[in-house]
């Protein structure tokens, strides 16, 4: 896969934050008043192409975030961008950023938006979305974008060369069924912890009458609140309906094993991020303690290796990656070839401002050239600030419906630059 050579002649970030807060939209056990924010970096070429990217955070240290990707402007300016494992293997192991982490951390994450910018700039001069954009690349040339540094006592190259060309049959009519049917969604937005039951209750209803298969409680902060809440929940979905629930890192391991065995009655469909995303070994402990009932993690899981030993553990039934917190494209790459070997459903993060446009292209990459396969997996949705990007996603019958339009379905609208950009921006200039 070929282009002309262009160069990236200009790199500009945005500090943007909407206010969330306010009406307590993505609050949780951890995360009580959250401002979505995206630190924004937009690339241009000498030939009149941008690329769009950003890291995801809550508010406070967004300005930090945003620094650090102006801090990687040396590494693309004047660069013809067409090697994108070249690229994306350079920022990661620059000899002195790795001192930043390495691999984690506000500068992995500021690689993270740069990378994924760079990949919006590829997929729009190929005129395709991702997703497709990725399916039709060669076994090959999907492996070359890989570090497989740290991962070869799990994942070789030969090893993902296997899993790929065993996924080459059939790609055509995944993709195919992806244009038809789409992706398979659950949405997170009846569950926000700081809403009251009535509100619960009404989301919960018109989660079923929009066709979701599945919704996602948040829970930790007060047990008989979550017994309450559960309940509520199960009185509107039904005792067979597939409710998930997640308590942001809240835990620690004793007492997520406590929490979710007196949750158990609910059939938990899965209790995800039950303690810190660092602890490994904290979440084989849980999953020996609660099982059968599923523990997920994924979203604050800082690199590939924490991935391979969460894999290697047992830890996890289900792996949530996120678009905008490793090192990109490429490390999600890296991160779903780990799942497809160890067998274990990806079952991506989209909670946040943009994260919904992102990971619905790598579960769909996944799904055509990785994976192969549906069973057992989902996306989630998050009903927030999509009429911010030029490209939002779409759910029909809650399904994500296969973006068509070349990118990463990156790209903000100005106007919504201009006005939620922080400090001066209109939405925060009086507050």
């Amino acid at each position: 896969m070929t282009a002309a050579p262009y160069r990236i002649v200009g790199m500009e970030t945005h500090d943007i934050r909407f206010p969330t807060s306010r009406d307590l939209d993505g609050s949780d056990a951890m995360n009580p008043d959250p401002d979505y924010s995206a630190a924004y970096v937009v690339l241009r070429t000498d030939d009149g192409h941008e690329g769009h990217g950003f890291a995801f955070t809550i508010g406070r240290g967004n300005d930090v975030q945003t620094a650090a990707i102006g801090a990687l402007e040396p590494y693309v300016i004047g660069r013809d961008a067409e090697d994108l494992g070249t690229l994306y293997k350079e920022m990661v192991n620059d000899s002195q950023l790795r001192w930043l982490g390495p691999e984690k951390g506000v500068m992995h994450m500021a690689i993270s938006a740069v990378v994924n910018a760079l990949w919006d700039l590829r997929a729009k001069r190929y005129g395709k979305p991702l997703w497709l954009l990725l399916a039709e690349m060669s076994p090959e040339e999907i492996v070359d974008l890989v570090d497989f540094r740290y991962l070869s006592d799990a994942l070789t190259p030969d090893d993902a060369l296997a899993i790929l060309r065993a996924a080459e049959p059939g790609r055509q009519e995944r993709v195919a069924r992806l244009r038809e049917q789409g992706y398979p969604a659950y949405t997170t937005s009846p569950g926000w912890l700081g809403y009251d039951d009535d509100k619960l209750r009404r989301l919960c209803k018109e989660a079923l009458d929009q066709g979701f298969k599945q919704i996602k409680l948040k829970v930790g902060a007060d047990l008989q609140d979550d017994i309450r809440r559960f309940t509520t929940a199960r009185e509107v979905c039904g005792p067979d309906f597939p409710i998930a629930i997640d308590a942001n890192q809240r835990w620690d391991v004793a007492s997520a094993i406590e929490w979710v065995n007196a949750l158990r009655r609910f059939s938990p469909h899965w209790v995800e991020e039950p303690t810190s995303p660092d602890d490994v070994l904290g979440h084989a402990a849980i999953a020996a303690g609660i099982r059968p009932i599923p523990v997920a993690t994924g979203e604050h899981v800082q690199n590939r290796i924490v991935f391979k030993q969460l894999l290697q553990a047992g830890a996890i039934s289900y792996l949530q990656l996120d678009s905008a917190r490793v090192g990109g494209v490429n490390e999600n790459i890296a991160i779903l070839l780990l799942a497809a070997k160890f067998g274990v459903p990806v079952c991506p993060h989209a909670g946040g401002v943009g994260l919904c446009e992102l990971v619905q292209h790598l579960a769909m990459f996944d799904y055509v050239a990785v994976s192969g396969s549906l069973e057992g997996r989902v996306i989630e949705y998050v009903d927030h600030l999509h009429e911010h990007f030029l490209d939002p996603v779409v759910i029909e019958n809650g399904t994500y419906v296969a973006p068509s339009l070349p990118g990463f379905s990156a790209q903000m609208r100005s106007e919504s630059i201009a006005a939620h950009a922080y400090p001066g921006g209109d939405v925060w200039r009086d507050q």
